[in-house]
């Protein structure tokens, strides 16, 4: 059985990943694994257990296929005849790049308020500087948790 944990007993860690040719679906299916906090064994479905995660160079990430140029992201505004799509080339070309990664981990999370909460402590820049070196982030090496996790160009 899980413990379950106090928010005092909470410790948030902060990690950072490299996204240069990661492909986004996985990196984004392991960011909201560590952003929900599925990775402790203290994880409880109804309590912030996650920790803060940094993402750098996101302009130079992948897509597998021609997920790229294919790929549709819908939305509506809310009147009659108004949804709107769009695709990552779009993103790309609009410097909107963090909206590609920051889409597909919204999508994975689930719906509600503690979602929108956990999403906060996404963290991504398109360089590689970040401001967040004070938290000592503990590095992911991305790549070597799988070979398929990078796109070989």
């Amino acid at each position: 059985m899980t413990p379950f944990i106090k928010k005092k007993e909470i410790k948030k860690d902060w990690y950072i990943i490299n996204a240069e040719n990661a492909v986004v679906g996985r990196l984004a299916s392991y960011i909201s694994k560590v952003l929900r906090g599925k990775n402790k064994p203290t994880f409880n479905p109804h309590i912030d257990n996650g920790d803060f995660v940094v993402v750098t160079n996101i302009d130079k990430i992948k897509f597998t296929g021609k997920k790229f140029k294919d790929k549709k992201y819908f939305r509506h505004t809310g009147h009659p005849g108004g949804i709107k799509e769009s695709t990552p080339l779009m993103l790309k070309e609009k410097n909107k790049t963090q909206n590609i990664l920051k889409l597909a981990v919204k999508r994975m999370l689930p719906g509600g308020p503690l979602a929108k909460k956990q999403l906060t402590k996404l963290k991504i820049y398109s360089g590689e500087k970040h401001p967040h070196d004070i938290q000592k982030p503990k590095i992911i090496e991305f790549e070597k948790l799988n070979k398929k996790n990078l796109v070989k160009n």
